[in-house]
Formats: structure tokens, C-alpha cells, sequence
């Protein structure tokens, strides 16, 4: 469709990046639904655009629950054109302090819970003749954090790695029905994840990069809902780092 007629779903709508998504594919003229574990509101959401936005809760391990996400966006907006999920979990667990049971739960929510709803709006995107999907991955995995302190951890991190190889597998999967996939790569943003990091550790990260700061969720939005646009149409697998110049380990 046209890019002012997309239909999208975004997850971890909530908050953080995913509800900078929320506003930035409104303020496009997109239709969206807001899925998140948490009932998202339209809270601080502009009058003129309530009419284009659906919320729903789901949690994303859950392929009936993915699968009922979808349909209500589907039954609210005639079909499905793309994808932004960014429903995930933090774990800051050292390798000393990780257990079983929170390496199972991070895989579980950001990489299982990732395909399922990826799958679930393939399978939409397919009856509509295609779409866009985006996925989240993490600068983290560069960085090779080792947690404590709100730092992502090696469970948060082995997640994150595994999201590059998700959407390379996907997008060759959904080619053949014309659904696009790639992910986006944040560096440190400003978001609940960093809420716990000291103002001299904000300072010392934004250092490595760059422009000299972290990011802002509207600045990963915006590259998030251009990989879903009409303008992105030849990018597909691809895995767009947003950190600032952070690759460059200044």
C-alpha cells in the first residue's frame, strides 16, 4: 500500500523505543496497533491520529496470543503490511549470577518470542501480497556486555546475536512471499534499560561514540518505520546499525 496507508503492528508499545515507533508511524499517517505484555494506552497520543490506532496485549512467547495480535489488527485495518517488534526483555546477569532459568526466560521472550510474531504477521502479510518486517537486535553484541549495573549481560546479549541470524534466515524464508525482513542494531539509548546507569556511566558511553551521546528512542524509531516504508524496498536481510558511529569503539 502507500506509505501513508501502511498497516503496522509495533510491540513493546508500551514504552521505551517501541513507543517511540508507536508515534513516529502515526505521525506517517499509518494505521497501527500497539501490542505489548502490558495493555498500552493512547496516552500522550495526539487527538487527530486516536482513530488510526488499536491497542492490544500480548505476550509474545505465545504463539495463540501473537496469533490473536494479528487478527485484531487485521479485522481493525482490512490486512497487514508490516511488522516493528521490539517486545523484549533485559537480563543484567553476570556470568556468575546467571542461573538457568533467566538464560531460558531472555531466549524465550526476545528470540523465540521474536519468530512467533514475526510468523504470525508473515502469514498475514502473505494474504495481503507482502510486507515489511523490522526486528530488534542490539549494539551490545559488539560490545560483548558482561552486565551488572543495568548492563545488558551475556543472556541479554546471546539474545541479541541471535536476532542477526533470525532475520537473515527470515528474510530468505519470506522472500518468495514478498515480506521483507531486517533488523535494527541500537547502541545506548535512553530508555527504562538505561534508567539505571549513572549519569557518569550515560557520560562515559556516549563518549564512545560519534556524537558524543546516547541515543534518543525517537532517533531508532525513525530508522525502524523507514525499514518498514516503500523507501527501503530493495534492503532486505540487512542489519542497520543506529549507535551513534558506536562501531567505531572510540
Amino acid at each position: 500500500m502507500a506509505g501513508a496507508e501502511k498497516r503496522v503492528i509495533v510491540t513493546g508499545a508500551a514504552s521505551g523505543i517501541g513507543a517511540a515507533c508507536v508515534r513516529a508511524a502515526l505521525d506517517k499517517g499509518w494505521r497501527v496497533c500497539a501490542v505489548d505484555i502490558n495493555q498500552p494506552t493512547a496516552e500522550g497520543i495526539p487527538a487527530d491520529a486516536l482513530p488510526r490506532l488499536i491497542c492490544a496485549q500480548a505476550d509474545v512467547t505465545d504463539s495463540a496470543a501473537c496469533a490473536s495480535a494479528v487478527d485484531a489488527a487485521v479485522r481493525a485495518f482490512g490486512g497487514l503490511d508490516g511488522l516493528i517488534h521490539m517486545a523484549a526483555v533485559h537480563s543484567t546477569g553476570t556470568w556468575r549470577d546467571l542461573d538457568a532459568a533467566e538464560m531460558d526466560r531472555t531466549l524465550g521472550v526476545n528470540v523465540t518470542g521474536s519468530f512467533l510474531m514475526a510468523q504470525a504477521c508473515a502469514r498475514a502479510m502473505e494474504a495481503c501480497g507482502g510486507g515489511a518486517i523490522v526486528l530488534a537486535s542490539s549494539g551490545s553484541m559488539n560490545v560483548s556486555g558482561v552486565g551488572g549495573h543495568g548492563r545488558g549481560g551475556p543472556a541479554y546479549v546471546a539474545s541479541k546475536a541471535a536476532i542477526v541470524g533470525l532475520t537473515r534466515a527470515l528474510a530468505r524464508s519470506f522472500a518468495p512471499i514478498r515480506v521483507r525482513v531486517n533488523a535494527v542494531s541500537p547502541g545506548a539509548t535512553r530508555t527504562a534499560m538505561t534508567a539505571d546507569y549513572s549519569e557518569d556511566a550515560l557520560v562515559k558511553v556516549g563518549e564512545r561514540t560519534l556524537v558524543g551521546r546516547i541515543g534518543e528512542a525517537r532517533e531508532i524509531a525513525s530508522v525502524a518505520c523507514f525499514l518498514v516504508s516503500d523507501e527501503s524496498s530493495y534492503v532486505i536481510g540487512d542489519i542497520v546499525a543506529v549507535n551513534g558511529g558506536g562501531s567505531f569503539g572510540l
